[in-house]
């Protein structure tokens, strides 16, 4: 029973806000949509919900065509960011209303629907919050009542629109583990929205990184971090350097850095792009190397170091204190990068990397 996306397209008037998706979402998938703000993410999520429509393309679940069906028909379950519980009625009537208003012939007996509240109230590990009101509760208690009330009625899929956005750091970290295992007890198809890096990677199967309403990349968490298939994708997980480089018989060149350590990449000769995480970098004294240390800073844990050429190349790398503690400002540096992507064209221009059998077994997790 698969979700299926064909081509969908969605305007609001002169701004396209789709752009022609498809993905395919497989039963017990849990999907993430990752990407900035105005990427499109919610929009999607909303068509899929049934409250929006498209201006074009094609929506089915198990060859069924949901285009032609209502919200309802569809039963979908939707958790807001914002959790839009019912603050007059107590947690065990919220989780009750999905099936508390399904028509007559549809509906459970009075006793069913009962049965099956304190079933999700123990699911959920919430029993004694069944008679609070939403006021009385806190925000990870109250997205967990949220949940409940978008599982009550047995949901084809699961939606969550930023999900713990609203929540504290420590918050959204615990509930990111509790969903997962929720979700895997369930075994739910469930689509969620978010513009966290680190939620999408710890709770997804796949990530959807979508930007300006095209999908960019679709591939499991590790692949897609190790390997992104654009600049947007490096540049919006992190790899933040960008240096220029030249290709030559498949190996990047730059001088004052050591490249031995990324793989060949079957790139034709000239001009490209590395883009790196400062994480990735290691700054080792060289007196020979064109780079100086500009700046040391010390976060705790971590030194922040800036290096810089006589060409005006500005390279900043993060390195444990421990590791960096013989280094100095201005102290002559060759850079060592452990990983990197590389694209074809200068920086900012860089374009989508050539993919060959090469490249694709590389990207392999």
């Amino acid at each position: 029973m698969s979700l299926v996306i064909s081509h969908l397209a969605r305007r609001f008037g002169a701004t396209q806000v789709l752009r022609g998706i498809d993905l395919t979402v497989d039963q017990g998938e849990l999907i993430a949509l990752l990407g900035p703000s105005g990427s499109g993410k919610t929009t999607l999520l909303r068509i899929i919900a049934g409250l929006d429509w498209p201006d074009a393309g094609g929506l089915s679940f198990d060859g069924a065509d949901w285009l032609a069906k209502s919200a309802a028909e569809r039963r979908i379950g939707f958790v807001f960011q914002h959790y839009a519980l019912f603050p007059h009625m107590t947690v065990r009537d919220n989780i009750a209303f999905g099936l508390s208003v399904l028509p007559r012939s549809d509906r459970p007996a009075k006793a069913q629907i009962a049965s099956t509240v304190d079933g999700l109230l123990s699911f959920l590990q919430i029993e004694g919050l069944a008679d609070r009101y939403p006021a009385e509760l806190s925000g990870g208690q109250r997205q967990r009542v949220a949940l409940g009330r978008a599982m009550a009625i047995n949901p084809r899929v699961l939606l969550l629109d930023e999900p713990f956005g609203a929540l504290d750091a420590q918050v959204r970290r615990d509930l990111r583990r509790w969903l997962r295992g929720v979700h895997d007890s369930a075994g739910t198809t469930s689509i969620f929205v978010t513009h966290d890096q680190e939620e999408a990677f710890e709770l997804a199967d796949r990530v959807v990184v979508m930007n300006g309403g095209v999908i960019e990349q679709t591939g499991h968490p590790d692949e897609i971090y190790d390997h992104p298939a654009t600049s947007f994708v490096a540049r919006f997980l992190g790899l933040t350097v960008e240096v220029p480089v030249t290709m030559r018989a498949g190996r990047a060149q730059a001088a004052g850095i050591d490249l031995s350590a990324l793989p060949r990449r079957a790139m034709a000769d000239g001009p490209a792009t590395l883009f790196l995480r400062p994480a990735d970098i290691l700054p080792v004294p060289d007196p020979q190397a064109p780079f100086r240390v500009t700046e040391i800073a010390s976060t705790g844990a971590l030194l922040r170091v800036v290096a810089q050429d006589d060409a005006g190349c500005r390279i900043e790398a993060e390195v444990p204190r421990r590791e960096g503690r013989d280094l100095r400002k201005g102290q002559p540096v060759a850079l060592r990068p452990a990983a990197g992507q590389i694209f074809p064209g200068g920086p900012q221009t860089a374009a989508v990397p050539i993919q060959t059998p090469m490249t694709l077994k590389e990207a392999r997790p």
